[in-house]
């Protein structure tokens, strides 16, 4: 029996086991349709980024939500691949600020820019929009990610092992020789294509999914190829979006659509692999 002299002092008022909110959720719990949707419950602002804004990128977009009651967001930036545009990344930007985060979509200093040079850029695109007037007091700078499709993505995975305190990179068809990324610490996703003739995933992404001893996931999109990733796809959206929520933001809510692994081969995911649970 409970003291009436504790509960008159009011002890119990909340269960001591309640755990208190995760400080970073952005927006409502999510759904199907909410992960899968092409613009998320934040209405969103962009920003062009001039060449040479900054040391170490050329040019880029920033994308970022308009409503500053939430607090702040985390910081993603996104290369293009070789011989490539922005233009090539662009529709992630709108997608994932729409759902609360800060994105910057890169315009490489050269389209021959090699995997290295590239998550340079992604390293110091982070470091212009944390400095950035517009954006800067938007975003938490201790929760970053990156991202990047192609040589972008051998760039994302480069970056990722130079930077460890990163919170989560997302590698799409990355292409990268010579490498291995046994040493890499950030939660890591990789999406490759079943019909990539270009970073074939035998050659590519299996193997650095492999090599990778943090948390990671892998994906192989049914009936897609390289240039599946240049173009809006609500499967690309919705395991990129769950991958950052659940890591930069640190929002378990998301986990349902990482863990268990979603059925395979399917009409639209030839394979998936994990090391759930998150």
């Amino acid at each position: 029996m409970i003291p009436v002299a504790v509960l008159a002092a009011g002890v119990l008022t909340a269960p001591a086991a309640q755990a208190a909110a995760n400080p970073y959720e952005r927006g409502p719990a999510p759904t199907e349709s909410s992960v899968t949707a092409a613009r998320g419950p934040f209405q969103t602002a962009t920003k062009r980024v001039g060449t040479n804004s900054h040391p170490g990128i050329r040019s880029g977009t920033i994308y970022y939500p308009t409503d500053t009651s939430k607090g702040t967001f985390g910081a993603v930036t996104i290369s293009p691949g070789f011989m490539s545009a922005e233009s090539s990344v662009s529709w992630y930007g709108p997608r994932l600020a729409s759902q609360g985060f800060v994105v910057m979509t890169l315009e490489t200093k050269s389209w021959f820019d090699q995997p290295a040079s590239r998550g340079d850029q992604l390293l110091a695109a982070l470091d212009y929009m944390t400095k950035d007037a517009t954006v800067r007091d938007r975003i938490d700078h201790s929760r970053q990610a990156v991202m990047g499709w192609s040589m972008g993505g051998g760039g994302t995975l480069r970056a990722a092992q130079k930077k460890p305190a990163i919170k989560a990179a997302v590698p799409l068809a990355p292409w990268d020789l010579g490498v291995n990324f046994g040493n890499l610490q950030v939660p890591t996703f990789i999406m490759g294509a079943d019909n990539d003739s270009i970073a074939g995933t035998g050659a590519h992404s299996e193997p650095f999914y492999q090599q990778i001893r943090a948390e990671k996931a892998y994906m192989e999109l049914e009936g897609a190829d390289h240039f599946t990733f240049t173009s809006n796809n609500n499967t690309i959206g919705k395991y990129a979006l769950s991958w950052l929520k659940r890591w930069v933001d640190e929002d378990t809510r998301y986990s349902q659509f990482l863990c268990p692994a979603p059925p395979a081969p399917s009409r639209t995911i030839q394979e998936y692999r994990q090391t759930c649970p998150y």
